[in-house]
């Protein structure tokens, strides 16, 4: 068994190749949680907008046609591609640090650590590209025009409070991202272990045991994800102002007004895409790391 010494760049760019699957097998279903998660409460005697996940997908398609789905999605693959190409990346340098040897095989804690690590890169650019892509997410259901796109979300948020209207919500996207990347990480390689017949390399599975690895880690860094998402979401499309001490203020709220089931909005939704869209990462991840062991091996 050839085991490759970890390389920075190749995880880099397979990373990347990982996060543009995700996102096409991902974005529907991406654009319908945003929804669901910041629909008004319904009134006194109203229904809510959407009764569910297939119903929002219902009139999504309804309204505004296959294209509705996929709204939004330049951003994401703008952002995604460096960001899971960082995130592979640091992971691997997570690996590494924590190696003597390349051939040392690391614990789940260690393994859980490097994760974590990979979480606290990825949230400086993630971050912002959340606050954006919830905005225009949400401007699309609500039908005002606020945006004419990416760039000028970033300009006008710039115009209006500085970096720090940009790079709002990030405490809530690293006490999302940190946690659940070491739960998805961690579960990858567990499940990868579990998987391998006897005198076999992990780097061998066929490919429907990666995309079971890939889809099942993509359903337990959720499932550690959607509180803080969730609180995420609505303080990050919230008019300046309405929460003054921050997600604190946007728990409180929540727990008042709907009870901690409402912690769990858009759980569907995020279920029925985190096992599709992850393993597609994980299978482009795999495939272009083979291509570039291949094509590169001395990288």
């Amino acid at each position: 068994v050839v085991s490759h010494p970890f390389s920075p760049g190749k995880n880099f760019f397979a990373g990347g190749f990982g996060g543009v699957c995700l996102v096409f097998a991902g974005h529907p279903l991406d654009t319908i949680k945003v929804r669901i998660q910041t629909m008004p409460v319904p009134g006194p005697g109203e229904s809510p907008l959407y009764r569910g996940t297939f119903d929002c997908f219902k009139q999504t398609l309804a309204k505004e046609g296959f294209k509705g789905l996929y709204k939004g999605m330049a951003a994401p693959i703008i952002g995604v591609t460096p960001m899971f190409a960082v995130c592979f990346f640091g992971f691997g340098l997570g690996k590494k640090l924590q190696q003597k040897t390349p051939d040392d095989v690391l614990t789940y804690p260690q393994l859980f650590a490097a994760g974590m690590l990979s979480g606290v890169f990825t949230t400086a650019i993630m971050a912002p590209g959340e606050r954006i892509k919830c905005l225009l997410q949400i401007q699309a259901a609500k039908g005002e025009v606020k945006y004419a796109g990416p760039m000028d979300c970033v300009k006008q948020l710039y115009k209006e409070s500085g970096i720090r209207g940009i790079y709002r919500g990030t405490a809530l996207t690293l006490m999302r991202d940190v946690p659940a990347s070491g739960m998805y990480f961690m579960t990858y390689e567990w499940l990868k272990r579990l998987l391998t017949p006897e005198g076999k390399s992990p780097n061998e599975l066929s490919v429907p045991s990666v995309l079971f690895a890939g889809g099942m880690a993509g359903i337990f860094n959720w499932a550690v994800a959607i509180p803080p998402d969730v609180l995420k979401s609505r303080f990050q499309t919230a008019p300046e102002g309405k929460y003054p001490n921050g997600f604190r203020d946007v728990l409180r709220e929540l727990l008042r007004e709907e009870g901690v089931a409402s912690l769990y909005k858009g759980f569907t939704a995020v279920m029925l895409r985190a096992f599709p869209a992850n393993a597609a990462c994980f299978l482009g991840f795999e495939m272009a790391m083979k291509f570039l062991n291949w094509a590169a091996p001395g990288l």
